[in-house]
């Protein structure tokens, strides 16, 4: 097997070599002076847990709800808080078609009368954590008019989302729901929650008074309804996975072709284009991060698994002049102890240097298998691998050698200075690629996980294979 990892090396690095040519007059051919040998290490990489107590709230799926982690006895809750767009060249009936009731004593609609018949606010979930049958209570309010998130904020998920509320005594909608319908034979797929009229004829009133506010999502939001701060009042046991909240607000009007009454509707929908950002709160995450047994990657905003690169053994010794052609990294999970109640297992990981993390989610980094890398959980052998993080040693030791000459300190003394120079965070992230399979975009998973891997006070070994040209 040594033999045949030895020939393989040889053989890729010479290809390499020459590919790097521009006379291919040669290509194919191995130089009878050339000898490669290869040779392998095994290191023993650190590792800790490290407390994430917040992290970047840009994801497009909301979460509502309040649950505990059987297996770590962790209380998890989320709310959220939602804007809603308006579309460009957003148009009403002209006002003498509208029909309402000129008050509340009329019996007969009256043309011109600007009136919501009436409106709702519907929260699409397409999964949820937790029993189907949990009560709870979900209350709405209305986001201030005075106090407005703004694109050009960076939103955590500690943000504390009741500052961006109105009025927090006073709801402008509450019910009682559970995750499964059991009028139905399948789970709903939303939640309905019934709004004031009057709010619907105050947005209507506004068009006629100030359409232009209507035009873009920026005038609708800071004109006309700044959007809902949706949270769980009471009950626990179930987080939903809200992907999308829609505003449906109906009307009557006289159709001016068929000269009919007929109910029309418009819809404000929570899309990317707007902010949507959840606050979570999640308790007994100290004593988690103290075990030292093991290590945790617990998702959303809960604990990473940092760990120490032994980039000095690997160059060490008998190494100092050799190439790293191969260095991989294999980290196991542990089984969990409670079954189907447990939360889930993060599909993705991302390995990102210490020093780099928060550049790397503020600046909408992507894994540039250099400094930072992502990889995916294999369910067959309950690991995440690494299959090659060569580089990234590389790159430590050659920083760390050219920061200590300009710093006219000795290596030694300038790693005392900068103690994460060689340390990597492991972070539950969400991928996504185009077409030709290049990675586009790396975020937090904000999902519901909690894993332990093998580390903490049991080293993980990483393997390495040198190639030496011998002259």
């Amino acid at each position: 097997m040594r033999t045949l990892i030895q020939s393989l090396l040889a053989l890729t690095i010479v290809l390499g070599l020459l590919g790097c040519d521009d006379n291919t007059s040669s290509m194919g051919i191995v130089p009878e002076a050339d000898n490669i040998s290869s040779n392998t290490g095994s290191f023993q990489v650190s590792s800790r847990s490290v407390l994430m107590d917040a992290v970047l709230a840009n994801s497009t799926t909301s979460y509502l709800g309040i649950v505990t982690d059987p297996e770590t006895n962790t209380d998890i809750s989320a709310d959220f808080i939602a804007q809603f767009f308006s579309f460009e060249n957003f148009s009403l009936p002209q006002r003498q078609q509208m029909l309402g009731k000129a008050n509340s004593t009329d019996t007969q609609d009256t043309p011109g009368t600007i009136q919501c018949d009436s409106i709702e606010v519907r929260l699409y979930f397409n999964s949820y954590y937790g029993e189907g049958n949990n009560p709870i209570k979900i209350q709405a309010y209305e986001l201030s008019s005075t106090n407005i998130p703004s694109e050009d904020d960076t939103y955590l998920t500690n943000q504390d989302l009741g500052s961006f509320v109105q009025d927090l005594s006073t709801p402008v909608a509450s019910k009682v729901i559970t995750a499964k319908d059991y009028t139905a034979s399948s789970t709903s797929d939303n939640i309905r929650l019934r709004l004031s009229n009057e709010l619907g004829t105050r947005i209507l009133k506004h068009y006629y008074a100030q359409p232009a506010h209507f035009q873009n999502s920026y005038q609708f939001i800071h004109n006309v309804f700044p959007g809902l701060f949706f949270q769980v009042s009471s009950g626990r046991g179930t987080m939903l996975n809200v992907f999308v909240g829609v505003v449906n607000l109906f009307f009557h009007y006289t159709d001016q072709e068929t000269q009919k009454v007929t109910q029309g509707m418009v819809r404000f929908s929570a899309t990317p284009e707007v902010i949507q950002s959840t606050r979570f709160r999640t308790t007994n995450l100290d004593n988690l991060v103290s075990q030292t047994g093991y290590t945790y990657l617990k998702t959303p905003a809960g604990i990473a698994t940092e760990l120490t690169l032994p980039v000095d053994e690997v160059f060490g010794g008998q190494h100092a002049n050799d190439s790293i052609s191969l260095a991989s990294l294999t980290l196991t999970r542990y089984n969990n102890q409670q079954n189907s109640t447990s939360l889930g297992t993060p599909s993705n990981l991302l390995m990102v240097r210490k020093k780099d993390y928060e550049t790397f989610f503020a600046k909408k980094q992507v894994s540039d298998n250099r400094t930072s890398f992502t990889t995916s959980y294999s369910s067959s052998y309950n690991t995440y691998t690494f299959n090659n993080i060569g580089r990234l040693l590389s790159y430590c030791k050659n920083e760390k050698k050219a920061d200590a000459q300009k710093a006219g300190l000795s290596e030694e003394a300038w790693a005392q200075q900068n103690p994460d120079w060689n340390k990597v965070l492991l972070i539950p992230v969400t991928t996504s690629s185009n077409t030709s399979g290049t990675q586009v975009s790396v975020s937090h998973d904000l999902g519901l996980n909690s894993i332990r891997l093998v580390g903490g006070t049991t080293p993980i070994n990483m393997q390495v294979v040198y190639s030496t040209f011998r002259k």
